[in-house]
Order: C-alpha cells, then structure tokens, then sequence
C-alpha cells in the first residue's frame, strides 16, 4: 500500500503511473446515449439523469478531503454514461477542477492520475471532444468499442429511437483512423452474445485491419446462452485460431480470448482472490450517490434495489463496504467451481452476481457462463498447442517468448 509521504515536495517531482495499486473513481455523468445496444446491462438509461458540476465538485472534495482512506498510489479517474462524450462540458470541468486541486492540495495523486473513457465513438472528432484530449493528452486513456464487422457490429449497436433498427457501424469506423492516430496502442473492447457468436472469427480479423493491434473481447456474463451456443462458441475461436496462427497475426497483435494463464486448476494456496474489483473502486451517479461499483446502481439492475454506500453529503458508511472487503473466490463460489479442472481465467461481475442471486447477497456467483468458459478453454488450448509447434519447427520460440504482444489498460 502506498503512503503518501507529505515531506515529499510532490509538485516538483515526476509521478509515475502506478496501474496495479490505481483506485478507479467514476462518475455516471449521463444516463443518456445515442445507441440502444441490444446485450447493453444498463436497463434503466435515461435522458434525464445528468449530473450537475454541484454533484461533481462535492464528490472531489469529499475524496480528496479524505486523502487517508485513499491511499493508493495512483488514480483512474473514470467517467462513464450512457456515453459520456455527451457530457464533454461537465467533464471538462471536473477534470480542470481535480488537477487544479490536486496541485493547490499538493496531493499524492498529483502527475500519477488518469482520466479514462469508454466511448461508442460516435461525437470522437467533435471540436469539445478533440480540445479536452489535446489538453490532457498525458493523461488519458480512451477506448472506442468497436464489435468487429458491419455485419456483427450493426446486428447489436443501434440507433436509439429509430423505428428501424438502424446500426451505427458507419458512424463510429469513420473515427477509426483519428483515434489510433491519438492513442496509436489503443484497444478496442468487443462484447459477445449468443446472436452473434458466429461472426467472431471475421470481426476479430476485420478489427486488425482497421489497425487495432489489441482486441479485448468477453461474453456478456448475463444467462442468455442457447444450447449449442457452447459448441458455435469454440468452433469459431478454433478457425479465429488457424488465422491468427497461419497469417502471422500472432507476431504483432493480441486477442484476449487467447491466454496461456487460462483454464489450469486453482492453485489454492494462493489463487482465492475476488475476480471483480467491486467495494475497491467507488462510483457516483448524479443524486450524489456513492456505490462499491456502477454495477450496483439502479440503472444497472434488473431485479434488485441498488446498494448505496453514502453520498456526497455524508460521505461514506464504512460499514456498508464491509460484505465487499470479505469477497474472496470461496465465500462466493461453489464447490464445483472451486475444484474445477479449468476454474483460472474463469471471470465473474459481481454485480450480476447480486442482480442474478437467489436471495440479495453479493455471495453467491453466477455460473451463466460456466460452458461458454470450458468452450474457450478448449480452444485456448488448441490455440497455444499449435502455435508452439509451428515455432518448434520454425526455430522461433525463444525468440517469440522475449517478444510476445503486451497486454494494454482498456476500460470495461
């Protein structure tokens, strides 16, 4: 754990990014956005929640009055929507705001924060959009989603209030080429469901000739799988395997389904950690609210009531934090899954671990994905299994293991 050292003349130093020990602090500026994504969590967007800069400024003084209880060594200052972009005004202010006070304050998070963005793309090149990345370009990391082909991208990412159901993957490549030319290691988050599982192959491709080098790509956590979806799954990581694998796609770009970490057993021992960040990061929505994680307000939920752990007026009830600061793999999992053969990389949210639960605990987990898991280990298996022999063959493993792709920070 970082400790700030207040003998440390902080303004004269140079920070360094400290990713792994960062707190991610995020505001719900809007619950609006141009799109109406058919697999989006987020059930109860709305055009009228915005936040307000009262909202805003409160919620900065209340974390940073209380530089004690946030004593990681780096920040990752998170802004989230709907589509945050929309809020460009506000955000701007916030962000002029946090490092004008970060300096005044001499804080410990002054030049080793972050402002982060996961953006549909859409308002990227808009003259707001483009002036607050040229001020604060040192210290930002924004991340465009983009699902692959127009086909697959179009089928889920439509324009909100069209009676067609008009897709938007025009509108966001054109901003394609000006994003990677700005964050030229940049990578694209792509999300899976069962209607589109067999455009995967073709999408993950389509995105490396777009010039995106990195392409993070999950199944959505919620129980939407059909039988066989499983089967569809692995067939098409297998071919997106031979591609990668026969074209040389390995030697310069990553797809995060592939991983050498996956699918062993828990060595347990050690590995009983909580997969989800919940209760570590703080979120804050327009009333002012605070919460263990965004998955947990309101507009998140399909079932359950939202877990609120203080506001920006009365600042944060410790206590309300407490189930969060307990959750490790064992309190929340079963037996099955803990001895299961393939249980690393197995992910989990724990909001949809609440939301999906029988009762309103956030210690039970979700298996909804259990198959679609086993399907990608099966493939992430032939995947390294074939690589290893064509470099065997070729001579080049030695050389291919000093210079392996290197995983990028995108925001989820």
């Amino acid at each position: 754990m970082y400790m700030a050292d207040k003998s440390l003349n902080i303004k004269e130093s140079v920070g360094a990014w400290l990713g792994g020990v960062a707190k991610t602090i995020t505001f719900i500026v809007t619950k609006d956005c141009q799109l109406a994504c058919k697999y989006c969590y987020l059930v109860g967007k709305n055009e009228k929640e915005r936040m307000s800069w009262d909202v805003a400024k409160k919620a900065i003084d209340y974390i940073l009055d209380h530089e004690d209880d946030f004593l990681e060594g780096s920040v990752d200052w998170d802004f989230i929507g709907g589509e945050p972009f929309l809020e460009i005004d506000l955000i701007d202010k916030i962000c002029d705001y946090i490092k004008s006070e970060l300096y005044r304050r001499n804080h410990h998070w002054f030049n080793s924060y972050r402002f982060s963005f996961s953006t549909n793309g859409i308002n990227y090149d808009s003259e707001k959009v483009q002036k607050f990345i040229e001020k604060n370009r040192k210290h930002l990391s924004v991340g465009i989603t983009i699902d692959g082909t127009k086909q697959k991208h179009d089928l889920n990412r439509i324009w909100k209030g069209h009676g067609t159901e008009k897709g938007s993957y025009d509108d966001v490549v054109r901003n394609i080429p000006l994003w990677l030319e700005q964050f030229p290691n940049a990578a694209t988050k792509v999300t899976i469901s069962s209607p589109d599982i067999r455009y995967i192959k073709d999408s993950v491709l389509h995105l490396y000739t777009l010039g995106i080098h990195e392409v993070n790509i999950n199944v959505v956590f919620e129980d939407v799988w059909k039988d066989d979806d499983d089967k569809l799954f692995e067939d098409q990581l297998m071919q997106l395997a031979d591609d990668i694998i026969d074209g040389d796609y390995y030697k310069e770009y990553a797809c995060s389904f592939f991983s050498e970490h996956l699918g062993k057993p828990l060595d347990k021992s050690y590995d009983n950690h909580n997969w989800c960040g919940a209760g570590m990061m703080l979120s804050v929505d327009a009333a002012g609210n605070f919460y263990p994680c965004t998955r947990f307000a309101a507009y998140s939920l399909r079932e359950k009531k939202p877990i609120i752990i203080g506001n920006v007026s009365g600042g944060i009830d410790k206590n309300k934090l407490r189930p969060f600061l307990t959750l490790d793999r064992t309190t929340q999992s079963r037996q099955e899954c803990i001895d299961c053969e393939v249980a690393s990389g197995c992910a989990w949210c724990q909001g949809e671990n609440y939301d999906a639960a029988d009762t309103a605990t956030v210690y039970q987990r979700s298996i909804a994905i259990c198959k679609m898991h086993k399907a990608r280990v099966r493939a992430n298996n032939y995947y390294w299994n074939k690589l290893y022999r064509k470099l065997e063959l070729e001579g080049m493993r030695e050389e291919f293991e000093k210079s392996k792709p290197k995983s990028n920070d995108i925001i989820c």
